[in-house]
């Protein structure tokens, strides 16, 4: 009896330590921390490439393409921002489908092993409308944006707490063996508290606090926040980073948005940065963007932001790798990683190899990394280090993983540049639809006394609204026998305007990314009697940046004036006048296949052409094979573009590319006015239409052209990359 118990104990003993053991190895191989030199994963020191991957910009029929190329380039994390206007479109109803299905995207990540930063901001800015925020929020009352408001900060934690309490539920941060490694809250607020000052520094931890606050078990960054509270990690975005130090010595240097909206960055650069972050003891990069996507629909911000988001990314919009980027960058994190150890586990010492030439060497134990460094922009040179001797091109670093054999240069680049070829594939048999010119006091309007400001009266339901009022001319008027008809000038607050005097286009104006606002100013033929004066304003995107952005006004505010009449200048500014939002084509959903049935449209001979507010409508089949396709506009103006009732965005291929371009170098210093292309030319002429949205036959393609221009030249192509 005595044996079977002193069994039965050590059988106890043994299955209470065994509970131990797998409790502990649980905690083990499920924890993620930091130290001052690096995230920590299942009890190792990481250094961790990662990605910008949005979700929305693409399709999901993508996501499995996008993320097993980016885990090929040799990325660890797959970073998100969360869209809080895609996902709470109208006040507590919430949307997480087709291409805002965030669990989905998460959980095709961690299939391919990688791992995920989840930034949710919830301000997102991202060249997204309004920054991510939903309209709605707007009109919340007594709101103020990003500051210690009360109002706000109850929407923000409500929509915090919905992702993160739908992140736990499906067990998806680290903590319960998901891929969330880190979270983010806010974005890039340093410049805007330094702005508003105390009331800026009691939102930031308040921020801080609600979100480690949320039990999540991973660490918290805030982005270009030097006094991030602890726990969380303040973080570096920018061109360079090497410079960069975080407020606490307990925290890892690092690098969550290297990068920025540029038009070309050449790959030896990109390298460059990216090196000499990591031999300044940098443990987490993030290239902003891996792959940057599609602003479908009206999400792209701005306001005056491209349909197309590709952003030069190694990935390109269509998601074909982008040469030399793509397979160069593989490569350097590839020697990164052979370096890993040393680089977790040492601090560099620093020795001068020249004038302009120094070493960072990581040794610890038996292991050894170094990195070889030329900082002068025109001369390649020789340096001598240990018992060998390495060239080195002007601009550039080797990496050395074992401080012996170079396995790396920035600027040694051997992959051939690859361009995007467009391949016709078809054109269209277009009938068309002329928009109706909305005249005062007609049909769906409704009067106010004064002009309006735009977004409070569409929501953002439609770029467009429209502002009438008649204006009577007596017969008796100098102008109308001497033929000096007045001068009709029109201030606008952005972003666009269409200019009717009796139902014919009188002009149209247009502001830009640097100064929205707008003014139109001409003579207009007017005649005794009432005149109808229409002007369509239209948004091309909302503001995604900027103190209190959220006050910024859009549509046609004034003043209105007409000058050169026999009692001097007439100000029209508080006249009444009539509104409607939308056009009658949007009310009739004529970009949808119902809709589109339920009006006559004309074709052949009676096609509008160059005619502005024009519908135009076409059917086509689906190119056989799987290359990515797009709609070559570069016959066009300015509009929208819908597929099968879905919305590829906004095309404008009549706003040309301005500045200044020229020859490329890699050498030297990064800025946005460096290595420009396409001056002159469309901003964007060919916009993407996903393969997933296309059926084998019957495809319908609307377009709604503002300006006017010639369907004919609109074509089908496909994308492909060639040397």
């Amino acid at each position: 009896m005595g044996i079977k118990i002193q069994t039965g104990n050590m059988i106890g003993a043994k299955l209470t330590l065994a509970l131990i053991l797998l409790s502990w190895a649980s905690s083990v191989s499920c924890s993620v921390s930091y130290d001052r030199k690096a995230i920590v994963i299942d009890g190792k020191r990481r250094i961790l490439i990662s990605g910008s991957i949005h979700y929305p910009r693409s399709t999901p029929e993508m996501w499995p393409d996008l993320i097993w190329k980016a885990k090929q380039g040799g990325l660890d994390v797959i970073q998100t921002y969360v869209f809080w206007n895609g996902h709470e479109p109208s006040p507590g109803q919430y949307y997480f489908g087709d291409r805002y299905d965030l669990v989905r995207f998460i959980k095709l990540v961690q299939q391919a092993g990688l791992y995920v930063h989840l930034r949710i901001g919830p301000y997102v800015c991202a060249e997204w409308n309004l920054g991510g925020f939903p309209v709605w929020l707007k009109y919340v009352p007594g709101i103020a944006f990003r500051t210690d408001n009360k109002p706000f900060k109850d929407a923000m934690q409500r929509f915090t707490y919905k992702i993160v309490n739908i992140m736990k539920a499906e067990r998806l941060f680290q903590s319960q063996g998901g891929p969330i490694i880190l979270s983010q809250i806010e974005n890039e607020y340093g410049p805007v508290e330094w702005e508003i000052g105390a009331p800026g520094k009691a939102y930031t931890n308040w921020a801080a606090n609600m979100a480690v606050g949320l039990g999540t078990g991973v660490p918290w960054v805030m982005c270009k926040q030097e006094d991030a509270p602890d726990p969380v990690i303040d973080t570096c975005n920018g061109y360079y980073c090497e410079n960069f130090k975080p407020n606490s010595n307990n925290k890892p240097k690092m690098y969550t948005e290297f990068g920025g909206a540029l038009p070309h960055r050449p790959a030896d650069d990109l390298a460059f940065s990216v090196a000499r972050f990591i031999q300044n003891g940098g443990s987490f990069i993030n290239y902003y963007m891996y792959h940057g996507g599609t602003n479908f629909g009206r999400t792209a911000g701005g306001p005056f932001i491209a349909t197309s988001y590709d952003f030069e990314a190694p990935l390109d919009e269509f998601g074909l790798l982008r040469e030399p980027k793509w397979s160069h960058l593989r490569d350097l994190h590839k020697a990164i990683k052979q370096s890993e150890w040393a680089l977790v586990s040492a601090d560099p010492a620093v020795q001068s190899l020249g004038s302009n030439q120094e070493a960072h060497v990581f040794k610890a134990g038996s292991g050894c990394a170094a990195f070889l460094a030329n900082y002068d922009t025109k001369y390649s040179v020789r340096v001598n280090f240990g018992n060998g001797q390495y060239d080195l091109p002007p601009w550039s670093i080797s990496i050395l993983p074992d401080c012996k054999t170079a396995v790396y240069n920035t600027a040694r680049v051997s992959v051939p540049s690859s361009q995007t070829k467009m391949v016709p594939v078809g054109g269209f048999s277009w009938q068309s639809y002329i928009e109706e010119t909305v005249s005062a006091f007609g049909e769906g309007t409704f009067s106010k006394d004064g002009l309006l400001e735009q977004i409070g009266l569409t929501r953002d339901a439609s770029d467009y609204l429209w502002y009438t009022t008649d204006i009577t001319i007596s017969p008796n008027e100098a102008f109308l026998r001497s033929g000096q008809y007045p001068m009709l000038t029109i201030w606008s607050a952005g972003h666009a305007m269409h200019v009717f005097v009796n139902g014919e286009l009188a002009g149209s104006a247009y502001g830009s990314l640097e100064n929205p606002k707008l003014s139109y100013s001409d003579k207009v033929k007017l005649r005794a009697g009432i005149n109808k004066l229409s002007i369509l304003s239209v948004a091309v995107g909302l503001p995604n940046v900027g103190l209190h952005f959220e006050t910024w006004n859009t549509g046609v505010l004034g003043p209105v004036t007409l000058k050169g009449l026999d009692s001097g200048t007439w100000d029209m500014s508080k006249w009444k006048w009539c509104y409607k939002v939308g056009l009658k084509g949007e009310a009739l959903g004529l970009h949808t296949l119902s809709g589109s049935s339920s009006i006559e449209w004309l074709e052949g001979s009676m096609l509008a052409q160059k005619q502005p507010l024009t519908w135009y409508k076409a059917t086509f089949n689906a190119p056989l094979g799987h290359a990515p396709l797009a709609l070559d506009m570069n016959g066009m103006g300015k509009g929208q573009i819908w597929i099968n009732g879905q919305s590829i965005g906004r095309h404008w291929p009549a706003y040309t590319a301005r500045g200044s371009c020229g020859g490329c170098s890699y050498a030297g210093t990064f800025d946005e006015n460096k290595c420009r292309s396409n001056c002159g030319e469309a901003s964007q002429r060919w916009y993407h239409i996903p393969r997933s949205w296309l059926k084998p036959t019957g495809n319908q393609l609307v377009i709604f052209e503002e300006w006017g221009g010639n369907p004919a030249q609109v074509s089908l192509v496909q994308a492909t990359r060639t040397s």
